[in-house]
């Protein structure tokens, strides 16, 4: 039974797709779960189609790097965040930390698109993310982390004994990034990808497109 309807999800979330794209997903076997996220996130390879829809590019303009994070460089970088203050729930603006009182997991209308910076000075859709903060996490009821395909979302909080911001000015939350766009030697659901790049990256940079 959970064959049959992991395959009526599957014909479903590539029924919206294009057909070279769906045929493309097929042969990779992605599962349902990720080929539904895909068919309702694929409109945002436009930043513009992103901006149209409330998301909001970075006020700090940061590409992510995970040295910034404390990490090791090789695990690579995260990229440059657009989200939407109403699916994070944004209650306070870096001061010294953004925090919020969103409790979105739906991966089909994520509150982040993560892009990467191009020579040319557009942007690449590379990853999809979601964020919850875990106070008003705990405070709805929830004892664990969200989970996503099985996969608990990662925790992410800063060390003051640290120099670095692992939690990138946000208070304590839990984050889970699918890189559907952009292939992850590191796994789908790593934190960093070697495979994207900030070298594009310009302080300051206007949206171009």
């Amino acid at each position: 039974m959970k064959s049959l309807i992991a395959t009526s999800l599957l014909a479903l979330g590539l029924s919206a797709l294009p057909s070279a794209l769906a045929a493309q997903l097929s042969t990779r076997a992605v599962p349902a779960d990720l080929a539904l996220v895909r068919a309702a996130t694929d409109r945002f390879r436009d930043v513009d189609v992103a901006l149209a829809e409330g998301y909001i590019r970075d006020p700090m303009n940061l590409c992510d790097t995970a040295e910034m994070m404390g990490r090791p460089a090789g695990y690579g970088v995260m990229g440059i965040h657009y989200f939407r203050p109403d699916l994070l729930g944004i209650t306070a603006p870096p001061s010294p930390r953004v925090n919020g009182n969103g409790t979105n997991t739906d991966f089909t209308r994520p509150s982040i698109l993560i892009y990467e910076p191009q020579a040319d000075g557009s942007l690449e859709l590379v990853a999809v993310e979601n964020l919850v903060f875990i106070k008003a996490w705990e405070a709805a009821g929830h004892t664990a982390p969200p989970t996503f395909m099985g996969r608990s979302y990662d925790l992410m909080a800063d060390d003051p004994a640290t120099a670095v911001d692992e939690a990138h000015m946000f208070e304590p939350h839990y984050d889970l990034h699918v890189w559907l766009y952009r292939e992850n030697p590191r796994g789908m659901f790593a934190q960093f990808n070697p495979n994207a790049t900030c070298q594009h990256h310009k302080q300051p940079a206007a949206h171009s497109h």
